[in-house]
């Protein structure tokens, strides 16, 4: 009896360990039949009805996107859908309990081919458990002319297996068995032209490669726009930027800076006129050389400080009592008043860091004068901040235009015609201001006693004129950036021909005397220009 019962025991345990893995497939995830019927409708539209028998949780990702070429992928647009489960972006999620039927349209499945259409869907594919049994049955308007199938992963070519055609051939079925996870049944079914008028739905896929394609239409564009929109700009500059050009016939004239014994520049232009007309902008240095213009003319005196072997050099402006101040231009009263603001000296070390005001309303009114005088129609600073304008406004539309065009089309390369034009046109905006004839008639003679001053050909100066004469020509040595020759003329002499330790308008601190004023001049000049400004500006080369 015993034994018996013994014998009952392990046949209930064997029992269990045997059933227990087959309750244990039975709670699995998975899908054990998944019964499809696709119809091929007018316009190239499918309509499908799923039967799923299953087991678990379980999803299907819809196939909504393949490749098409290099510049498209193909789209399969669901729409309509219904039954027991819910669609979210390209997700079902089935709602029944072990059994679903779920309903929905797909355009785009038919492409025309050859004498005909090719319909390619992926009828069973995207689910996330094992599909044990698939069998998908299709129709369509028109007799079938040909049919195959795919089973396993997208781009498998194995065969599915079965596929057969009813007697009429209008109707087919596919079956397979045994698909994993992901893995698709596809169905191809050719069916006569015209027979539901469908079309691939195409969708332009964004490459760089893609977006900036070079072939004959957009390298023929670009070429085109290049042409169109640079010879614009060089138009632009040639009507509107360009001098009235007359310093070739006049830059060779004689240049006289003496009339009845006194000094007279050619056309009676100043030093800080001088920069401006030349390059026609209002420059650092153009106000540097009108400083010590205005102290070779008794406006200013210039006083160097004494300083030790590791002091930083240092000079004292003493406002001149007395001086005609109606005789100076606009440019150089205001210079004037922003030096000495209501005091009658200042340390140029002062200025440091506090003329940035006094800076920018000297260059406004030098900018001003040179269009009073005739030499410009308008101010250069005005044009030039009028082109460069707009060239960036043209830039920032290339940069739009290019990144529609690459994101929507292949012509990206069309835009950067006008990215280029906007930047010629933002680099050429610095050479759009242009000299009246006047004004170009002025600079020829300046740049003839520019020549004249670089020549060294001092001529017979009386020596009583000498110190006063070459004095005058330092501020336009310090333009043309020739100081260092002329201060050294000026230290060499005095109105009697021999050294002195000082000059009318400068004055050196003890032990000082003129064999040192050149380098006490170059410093000056370096010193003043970083003073009233934090950045020096260089102007373009004639």
């Amino acid at each position: 009896m015993v034994d018996l019962l013994r014998r009952c025991a392990l046949a209930a345990a064997l029992g269990l360990l045997v059933t227990a893995p087959a309750a244990h497939a039975e709670a699995a995830d998975g899908v054990s039949k998944a019964d499809v019927t696709v119809e091929l409708r007018p316009g190239g539209v499918l309509h499908v009805k799923e039967q799923i028998t299953y087991t678990g949780q379980v999803r299907r990702t819809l196939l909504t996107h393949t490749r098409y070429d290099d510049a498209n992928d193909r789209v399969y647009r669901v729409t309509g859908f219904k039954g027991e489960g819910a669609l979210a972006g390209d997700t079902i999620t089935l709602g029944g309990k072990g059994t679903a039927t779920i309903e929905y349209d797909v355009a785009g499945a038919v492409t025309p081919v050859g004498g005909g259409e090719e319909l390619r869907w992926y009828a069973v594919n995207g689910w996330s458990a094992p599909v044990q049994q698939a069998l998908v049955r299709l129709s369509g308007p028109a007799p079938l002319q040909s049919l195959s199938c795919f089973a396993g992963d997208l781009t498998a070519a194995t065969g599915c297996t079965a596929a057969s055609m009813d007697e009429s051939g209008t109707r087919a079925e596919f079956e397979q068995q045994g698909l994993g996870p992901g893995q698709a049944l596809t169905v191809v079914a050719g069916f006569p032209a015209g027979a539901s008028g469908g079309t691939p739905i195409l969708e332009r896929r964004f490459e760089l490669s893609n977006a900036f394609t070079l072939n004959p239409v957009t390298g023929g564009a670009l070429g085109g726009l290049l042409v169109l929109l640079l010879g614009g700009v060089a138009l632009l500059y040639w009507t509107r930027g360009r001098d009235a050009r007359v310093i070739d016939h006049e830059a060779g004239a004689p240049v006289t800076t003496l009339r009845d014994g006194h000094f007279s520049p050619p056309d009676g232009v100043r030093p800080g006129q001088v920069g401006t007309l030349i390059d026609e902008q209002a420059d650092v240095i153009d106000v540097t050389a009108t400083i010590v213009d205005l102290a070779v003319r008794g406006y200013v005196h210039i006083e160097e400080q004494p300083r030790g072997a590791y002091d930083a050099p240092d000079w004292r402006l003493v406002k001149v009592a007395g001086a005609p101040m109606d005789d100076l231009l606009d440019y150089e009263r205001a210079l004037h008043m922003a030096i000495f603001d209501g005091r009658d000296a200042v340390l140029l070390s002062e200025l440091h860091g506090s003329f940035t005001a006094g800076l920018g309303k000297v260059r406004d009114a030098l900018y001003r004068d040179v269009v009073a005088q005739g030499w410009f129609a308008r101010r250069p600073d005005s044009v030039r901040t009028r082109w460069t304008t707009v060239g960036v406004v043209v830039t920032v539309l290339g940069v739009l235009a290019t990144v529609l065009l690459a994101w929507f089309t292949t012509y990206g390369l069309i835009g950067l015609a006008l990215i280029i034009a906007g930047a010629a046109l933002s680099v050429g905006g610095q050479y759009m201001p242009a000299k009246t004839a006047r004004g170009s008639s002025a600079l020829a003679h300046t740049l003839g006693f520019r020549d004249y001053l670089a020549s060294g050909e001092i001529g017979e100066v009386p020596p009583a004129q000498r110190i006063e004469l070459f004095s005058r020509y330092l501020p336009y040595a310090v333009v043309f950036d020739n100081v260092d020759r002329w201060a050294r003329v000026v230290g060499s002499l005095n109105g009697n021909g021999t050294r002195a330790d000082h000059l009318y308008w400068y004055h050196g601190p003890a032990e000082w005397d003129l064999s040192k004023f050149a380098d006490s001049m170059r410093t000056f000049t370096l010193t003043t220009s970083g003073a009233i400004s934090t950045s020096r500006q260089f102007r373009r080369a004639i």
